[in-house]
């Protein structure tokens, strides 16, 4: 068996109450994220059509050559229409800030974040830097120029 990536995480809510992420099942491939306490007993409401900058009360301290990836919980997207907007949002290496999640509410009725809600989910993914270099042409392919809908339907 595999070892495990271990990365540093830091509780950098008010409270110092933040929830670890974690796995909903053996063969899950994204660690839940849920909002801070940080968001009050009130919670942060998203409106039909608007979006909010979510805390989550943690900062991670991901290895040279990863990414951490934000995708939406598709039960919150097919329950009430919420999704992260930026989807997937990209946690590079080099950011200690804290993780703040960017939902948008494409549902018709008005969304509440409560603190603990799981509201996005986090991916992690090895990624390897690239030197682009100008050149005169590219190779072609059999699809070559073909864009949106090229292949088919």
């Amino acid at each position: 068996m595999r070892k495990k990536l271990e990365i540093n995480l830091v509780d950098v809510s008010k409270s110092a109450r933040a929830e670890i992420p974690e796995y909903q099942t053996k063969g899950a491939s994204g660690l839940d994220l849920k909002a801070s306490p940080d968001v009050g007993s009130e919670g942060i409401k998203i409106n039909s059509g608007s979006w909010e900058l979510i805390p989550t009360g943690i900062a991670i301290e991901l290895p040279n050559g990863f990414e951490a990836q934000i995708r939406p919980r598709s039960s919150v997207a097919f329950k009430s229409g919420v999704t992260v907007l930026n989807s997937p949002g990209t946690i590079d290496s080099d950011y200690r800030g804290e993780i703040k999640i960017l939902l948008i509410n494409h549902g018709k009725k008005t969304f509440i974040v409560k603190p603990g809600d799981r509201i996005a989910q986090m991916v992690i993914s090895q990624v390897e830097q690239i030197n682009l270099k100008k050149s005169e042409y590219i190779t072609k392919t059999v699809r070559g120029r073909g864009g949106f809908g090229s292949t088919g339907i």
